[in-house]
C-alpha cells in the first residue's frame, strides 16, 4: 500500500508500506539508488512476512517522483545522478518521517541496501530513532566510520565488491569494533539482489538470516 509522509521541513514523499499495523517490531527499509522498485518492494514484503510493520520511503522524491529503475548500465548511471542531487541531511529527515509513521509502541529498526546501507548507518549515528540498524554493502559507511552508532549495528559486504574495497571494510572494523561486520567470500556488490548478475542466492539467504536474527535480538 502506498502512503504519503511529511518530513520535518515540510517535504512530502511517497512510501510503500506492508506488514501488520499492530506489530511489536517495525522497520524502515531504505532503497538502493534504483528507487522504490520491484526488488525493494520484494525486500520489504519479505520483512512483512516475518511479522514486521514496514515502511519503504521514496527518497528520490526530493528530486524526481515515481522513480523505478532496473539494473542496466544506463539505470546505474541515472541512479547515481539522482543520488548526487539528494542532500544527505534531508534524506535523514525522510527516514525519520518514515520512522515516525511506524506503529506507535513498536520497537523500530532500519535496514538499507547499497546507498540505503549508508543511509541506514546515518540513521543509526545521526539520530536516536532506532533500536537496531543493518546495512548491506553501503559504500559511504567507511567515510562516516568515525560516527558512533547510537544503537546496535550490523553490516554486510561482498569480498569482491568493486566499489567497496576490503581496505574500507577493515577501516570500519578498526574504527567500530562494537559493530558486527560480515564479509561474503567471492561476492560482489549487490549480491542480495535477485535481479542483478552479481546475485549470490546462498550469501543473500545467509545475510538475511543474520539480519533477522539481529533484529530479533535487539527489537525484542
Amino acid at each position: 500500500m502506498e502512503i504519503t509522509l511529511t518530513a520535518a521541513d515540510g517535504h512530502t514523499l511517497s512510501a510503500w508500506t506492508a506488514g501488520p499495523r499492530e506489530a511489536a517490531r517495525a522497520l524502515v527499509v531504505v532503497q538502493e539508488i534504483f528507487g522504490v522498485n520491484r526488488h525493494m518492494r520484494r525486500v520489504a514484503q519479505s520483512f512483512a512476512e516475518a511479522g514486521y510493520a514496514v515502511i519503504l520511503p521514496a527518497l528520490f522524491d526530493r528530486v524526481e517522483r515515481g522513480v523505478e529503475l532496473g539494473y542496466t548500465d544506463e539505470d546505474v548511471a541515472r541512479g547515481r545522478a539522482l543520488r548526487g542531487q539528494v542532500d544527505e541531511h534531508k534524506t535523514l529527515l525522510d527516514i525519520l518521517a518514515a520512522a515516525a509513521a511506524l506503529p506507535a509502541g513498536a520497537k523500530r529498526g532500519i535496514v538499507g541496501y547499497c546507498w540505503g546501507g549508508t543511509v541506514a548507518w546515518h540513521g543509526a549515528t545521526r539520530s536516536s530513532a532506532f533500536s537496531a540498524a543493518v546495512g548491506w554493502y553501503g559504500g559511504g559507511i567507511a567515510a562516516a566510520r568515525q560516527e558512533a552508532p547510537r544503537c546496535p549495528a550490523q553490516l554486510h559486504f561482498g569480498e569482491t565488491d568493486a566499489s567497496i574495497p576490503m581496505s574500507d571494510v577493515e577501516a570500519i572494523r578498526a574504527a567500530r569494533p562494537e559493530v558486527e561486520v560480515f564479509v561474503y567470500p567471492g561476492a560482489g556488490h549487490g549480491f542480495g539482489c535477485e535481479e542483478r548478475g552479481s546475485h549470490v542466492p546462498a550469501d543473500a539467504a545467509l545475510a538475511q538470516r543474520r539480519t533477522l536474527e539481529f533484529f530479533a535480538r535487539h527489537l525484542g
